[in-house]
């Protein structure tokens, strides 16, 4: 039995193919300064953090002092809770 012919006209499987993607993409040419440039992935990525590498030197400079001048080495305390009473 022959498939009955649609009375608007109006096809499904057309239409699925037509609202696939376009073989070219009319903006594609005014969308290109988006990806390139200073709008870039990474250049976008790398100033979400403005003062993370500054800040970052800062803080293992901190630490490095810390370990360095302000380390105690009188060991007040250490027996303290042992030979007490």
């Amino acid at each position: 039995m022959a498939p009955r012919p649609n009375l608007t006209g109006f096809d499904p499987q057309k239409f699925a193919a037509a609202s696939g993607q376009p073989r070219n993409d009319p903006w594609a040419r005014y969308e290109a300064w988006r990806y390139t440039g200073p709008f870039s992935r990474w250049n976008r990525f790398k100033g979400s953090f403005p003062g993370l590498g500054i800040a970052t030197v800062a803080f293992a400079g901190y630490l490095a002092y810390e370990a360095v001048f302000l380390n105690d080495d009188h060991a007040h305390g250490d027996a303290h809770g042992n030979d007490h009473h």
